[in-house]
């Protein structure tokens, strides 16, 4: 897992609402999952990468959870109920859970961590180097056959 790269993602994307949490305003983070994201060891890892930056739910940050719980036919419906939420950012892990964050707005920055498929190829960015849209994140690159 690479955590240096999610810091950096969550520094670009939490430090505007770094400013605006001075002015009394508590970000938002949703974190839209297929399964229990509580369990899962990369979202884990993002809340306490996020204690580190000096983050704490509940404190002068709120995280709210989906969780479709298995069913994927939900997530359209999670991810419409956070965009009405008005979150700030919405962390995502899957490819239905991207689409259906895509689908809901253009414009709440979403944040793919840990996703072992190429979003490019999936038409959710332009490109890696420009994603030209409001999703950016981490891929794992799929391991290359030497044939």
């Amino acid at each position: 897992m690479r955590l240096i790269g999610l810091a950096v993602i969550l520094s670009l994307t939490l430090a505007p609402l770094a400013v605006e949490a001075q002015t009394a305003k508590v970000p938002r983070v949703a974190i839209l999952s297929t399964g229990n994201p509580r369990s899962a060891p990369i979202f884990q890892a993002f809340e306490q990468r996020l204690r580190d930056l000096g983050y704490a739910d509940g404190q002068n940050l709120t995280i709210e959870f989906r969780n479709a719980e298995g069913r994927t036919d939900r997530l359209p419906g999670l991810a419409a109920e956070l965009v009405r939420l008005n979150v700030d950012v919405v962390v995502v892990a899957s490819d239905p859970a991207t689409r259906a964050v895509k689908e809901a707005s253009a414009k709440i920055p979403i944040v793919m961590v840990s996703v072992n498929y190429d979003p490019a190829e999936l038409g959710y960015i332009a490109s890696l180097a420009r994603p030209g849209t409001n999703i950016t994140g981490g891929i794992i690159p799929s391991p290359r056959v030497d044939e």
